[in-house]
């Protein structure tokens, strides 16, 4: 029983995504000004709306439309526009597989490269969050994240954005390019922040950058790439499987076969052929990191927008020294188990067991099948199988990952957490599996961000969920999410120093630093079979 990573990877965010902005109204006819929701940008003057403690701007262009002659090119500046634009609501989500999207009926366009930008009443050189949203590289869309608990909880400004997705935002075919192009609009984004987040209350000389999942393999390679430099002063890496990323001659081979498939096959005449090709047709993705008999698509290593494996540069000088939070859910790979039995309607067997281990880990499945046997899951193989991948794909590379940022000399701050509450409301189609998914990937997100698609979180939760924005937002204010100098009635989070294991636990009943995440998570046992 394979498991269709990329589905399952495009799907976490987006069954909990399902609103943006609630309440919020078109700002007032009145004079220019942020309060009254009107901004002259470096493009243009926009109107967004007004609501209860903050105004939201979405659907501003940050980059050219890359359609035409600009498809598989460097983003270019925005065209300009006279009068009054209208940013009272997101613009078209990317191209994107429409086979793997439950938001199906929202508007699709080539034309997508546009960000939202929530700022709180009364902003004045606010730091600033930019959030790079989650999908597999190849779903997903910035105002999907309803960040009003951030803007008015914590009192920072967020950005969330678009970039192009799939084969339009990554392929790496001869013909066209080294694929990255998805990276380079974050960039633009990223730019475009440093140029106009202050006429909004920002202050571009405090930006975060966060993602989770595919958003978070991003800021880990905007760690190290080189156009990413000076753009921001902190991260945030929320279950980012940044190893998952394929070296440039695989990533080409890739390319080739995805272009044979749209019917490009000719490398004579591969550029004009895909060029010329409706968007429509280029919903799928090119397939690079892969888990079983499916993978991702995504950035390339070892090119000149990324030279280097973000992974194994953390910590050295090629990578930027700046504050990093850093963390995992409980529970990562239930989701994609589960998401697997929905579209099987069976789980996996003893017999299959070994198969699918082999499948993600090669030689060392059978070492992984003895330390992870179905016996210490209650005889559950579901469970054992998503503890394994949880612990070897998510849980011990970030605990790598802070681990290498932690040492050296001089290093800057990092600080680990782990999303440890098993009982977070998860979508109506997880409940129905015949095991628990706990603290699944992208369960977290409904704690940060006003969503919907889940049963609402009960009192307890909801502190939590009071807790993790005070925490975040206050990283993002100081580059540290609650210290040894926070107030007595607050929680200490003391940074991870030289690889050591402190991290904290978020969870109901009040969120508390433990030392057994390695333990708990067999990291030494993974750490020996690195290669």
């Amino acid at each position: 029983m394979p498991l269709r990573f990329l589905g399952a990877l495009a799907l976490s965010a987006l069954l909990l995504l399902t609103g943006c902005a609630a309440g919020a109204q078109p700002g007032p006819e009145a004079a220019p000004g942020l309060e009254a929701g009107v901004v002259d940008t470096t493009a243009g003057t926009v109107r967004g709306q007004v609501a209860p403690g903050y105004q939201l701007f979405e659907g501003i262009p940050y980059a050219a439309a890359p359609v035409g002659p600009l498809r598989w090119q460097p983003p270019r500046p925005p065209q300009p526009w006279a009068g009054m634009r209208d940013a009272s609501s997101p613009g078209p989500r990317c191209i994107q597989d429409v086979a793997l999207d439950p938001g199906s009926g929202q508007d699709y366009s080539e034309d997508c490269l546009s960000l939202n930008v929530w700022t709180p009443e009364g902003a004045e050189q606010r730091p600033v969050m930019v959030w790079i949203h989650g999908g597999g590289f190849a779903n997903g869309s910035g105002d999907q994240y309803d960040a009003k608990w951030l803007v008015t909880g914590g009192d920072i400004v967020v950005v969330t954005l678009n970039y192009r997705l799939g084969a339009l935002g990554f392929l790496a075919h001869p013909a066209v390019g080294d694929g990255n192009y998805g990276l380079a609009d974050q960039q633009a984004a990223l730019r475009w922040v440093r140029d106009n987040i202050a006429r909004f209350g920002g202050d571009p000389d405090r930006v975060t950058i966060a993602g989770e999942s595919a958003g978070a393999v991003s800021v880990c390679d905007h760690l190290v790439a080189p156009d990413s430099a000076g753009l921001f002063d902190a991260a945030i890496i929320q279950s980012g499987p940044c190893q998952q990323q394929p070296e440039l001659p695989a990533a080409r081979a890739a390319s080739i076969d995805y272009a044979r498939s749209v019917g490009c096959a000719d490398p004579a005449t591969a550029a004009r052929c895909l060029r010329g090709l409706p968007p429509e047709e280029l919903e799928g993705s090119p397939r690079y990191a892969w888990i079983g008999d499916a993978g991702l698509s995504g950035p390339v290593i070892g090119t000149e927008d990324l030279p280097v494996d973000p992974v194994d540069a953390l910590g050295t000088p090629r990578a930027a020294r700046v504050p990093v939070l850093i963390g995992t859910t409980r529970d990562e790979f239930t989701l994609f188990t589960a998401l697997e039995y929905l579209r099987t309607g069976q789980s996996p067997t003893v017999g299959e067991y070994p198969g699918q281990l082999a499948e993600i880990f090669g030689v060392d499945a059978g070492a992984v099948a003895a330390r992870y046997s179905p016996d210490r899951f209650g005889g559950n193989v579901a469970l054992a199988y998503s503890a394994a991948v949880t612990d070897g794909m998510f849980a011990c590379v970030a605990d790598r990952m802070a681990a290498q940022l932690s040492r050296g000399v001089d290093p800057a701050p990092v600080y680990a957490y782990e999303f440890s509450d098993r009982s977070a409301p998860a979508p109506d189609p997880l409940r129905t599996v015949p095991f628990p998914v706990g603290a699944s990937h992208s369960l977290e997100l409904r704690y940060l961000f006003d969503v919907g698609g889940a049963p609402p979180l009960d009192p307890a939760q909801r502190a939590l969920s009071a807790e993790m924005v005070e925490f975040w937002t206050e990283f993002v204010s100081t580059g540290a999410p609650a210290d040894a100098d926070s107030e007595a009635d607050a929680p200490r989070w003391p940074a991870v120093r030289d690889g050591a294991d402190p991290r904290m636990s978020l969870q109901t009943g009040g969120s508390r630093v433990t030392n057994t995440f390695d333990a708990e998570h067999h990291c030494e046992f993974w750490s020996g079979l690195q290669r």
